[in-house]
């Protein structure tokens, strides 16, 4: 009896490639199935640009794992209702197991009036389109000169030093629901941007709100010490902060752009032990150029799996194991029934839950729920394994869709390699599908 499998692992990030790797260890075949061309998802594409070390560590990891003969790569390749590849057409092939690894591509917003007027965009369109992850590496961001950014972790972040350190925006306002205490980004992050704090804004701003951090329990005077600097920031760039707003209506102005963000002003209570924002009632208007959120993301329900407020349903059952398998896998809430030899990890499980380093843990998590899996079926003669990837390809073939390999990455890394020492830099992107595709495809037309 055969012990090999065939997993079919949707989406290349972290999650995915990691939890590939994991399923070579135990001795089985992966098809890694990837929208974008390059694989590295979130690593490739949401990682801030000039991290050179960080990114380069993760591209010779992934390198090596893509590598394994074990693993098929096809980048450009979609999955989801309607798309190249669907979820169906997979299960009808045949499949040991279905991994959804793709990540949170869905945009989270907050439903207010006015979300569709001109220059509103969500943080992570923002962050692809600087990264150069095609199509948004295409897609203009008309700014203005006063961005407003909603949330106030990692992402806001790297969206205000993209702003401030590379776009030159003259005003940048965080807006957060809570207030310094709740803040969720990283200390260390922030010292990129902290030249642009203007300070006297900030110990005003704190002194706003203080009445409502004395009834909450919090030190004034330790906040103050902590988040009031002493720097003076450039005359035509600032960074401020607004604390307890939550953002109520997107203001446009007569040719639909934003004009100000409309917020209502909350107090700080304490409800069993936690700290939240409750609305006074009272409002006011921000004047603004333009709104980015950055209040984290949501799963792509066009996969088709279970889907409700912006995440995959799964297994609420106990199950005995550690993990507990039910938490990977997709759940009908209807029929009551978890979908069979269909799992969910990552940011596909847990929407923008930590950065790689979660990814891949949970990944290593989820694959052991998925060999133990595999363990209890009979596996694939090889042949049997070749003949599924060939019906994919198969499908792909039949609807025209065109796909890239690992080889064909290779080729592609090496020639941005190239330009890069070209260009004296360190990192190289062409930033549209059109161009990776041309590189890829010159040396099959040389050889033809």
């Amino acid at each position: 009896m055969s012990t090999q499998h065939l997993v079919a692992v949707i989406g290349a990030g972290p999650a995915g490639i990691y939890g590939a790797r994991k399923l070579t260890e135990a001795g089985h075949r992966v098809l890694l199935i990837n929208r974008d061309i390059k694989p590295g998802g979130l690593a490739e594409y949401g990682i801030f640009m000039d991290k050179e070390k960080m990114k380069t560590g993760l591209r010779k990891q992934f390198q090596r794992i893509l590598n394994h003969p074990q693993v098929f790569y096809l980048g450009h390749v979609t999955v989801g209702q309607g798309k190249a590849l669907t979820l169906k057409d997979l299960q009808e092939i045949g499949f040991s197991a279905i991994v959804v690894a793709a990540g949170a591509q869905g945009t989270k917003k907050l439903g207010l009036p006015g979300e569709d007027t001109k220059r509103v965009y969500h943080a992570k369109d923002v962050v692809y389109h600087f990264n150069k992850l095609p199509p948004f590496s295409q897609r203009p961001f008309e700014l203005g000169k006063r961005v407003a950014i909603i949330g106030m972790g990692n992402v806001m972040v790297d969206v205000a030093n993209w702003l401030l350190n590379y776009m030159n925006i003259e005003e940048v306002t965080v807006v957060a629901r809570r207030g310094p205490k709740e803040k969720a980004y990283d200390d260390g992050e922030f010292e990129v941007i902290e030249k642009y704090l203007d300070n006297d804004d900030m110990r005003k701003e704190i002194e706003r709100i203080r009445p409502d951090l004395e009834t909450a329990g919090q030190n004034v005077e330790e906040i103050i010490e902590k988040f009031v600097g002493t720097t003076i920031p450039p005359a035509d760039q600032k960074l401020r902060f607004r604390y307890l707003c939550s953002p109520t209506r997107v203001v446009p102005d007569s040719e639909n752009k934003v004009a100000a963000l409309a917020v209502e002003l909350n107090k700080l209570v304490v409800e069993n032990g936690r700290t939240a924002p409750k609305g006074t009632g009272q409002k006011i208007e921000l004047p603004l150029d333009c709104v980015i959120y950055a209040i984290g993301d949501e799963v792509d329900a066009s996969l088709g799996l279970p889907f409700n407020r912006g995440a995959f349903v799964t297994n609420p059952a106990q199950l005995p194991g550690d993990p507990n398998p039910a938490q990977y896998q997709p759940y009908n809430p209807e029929t009551k029934q978890a979908l069979e030899n269909i799992y969910v990890i990552g940011w596909s499980r847990n929407a923008s839950v930590g950065l790689v380093g979660v990814a891949k843990q949970d990944a290593e998590r989820g694959m052991k729920v998925v060999n133990q899996y595999l363990a209890s079926k009979e596996g694939f003669e090889p042949q049997v394994v070749q003949q599924k990837i060939e019906a994919v390809l198969d499908k792909l073939e039949e609807k025209k869709v065109s796909f890239v390999t690992k080889e064909d990455i290779a080729v592609l890394e090496a020639k941005e390699k190239e330009e890069a020492k070209n260009c004296n830099t360190w990192e190289y992107k062409y930033s549209s599908d059109d161009e990776m595709l041309e590189v890829i495809a010159a040396p099959r037309a040389a050889a033809s």
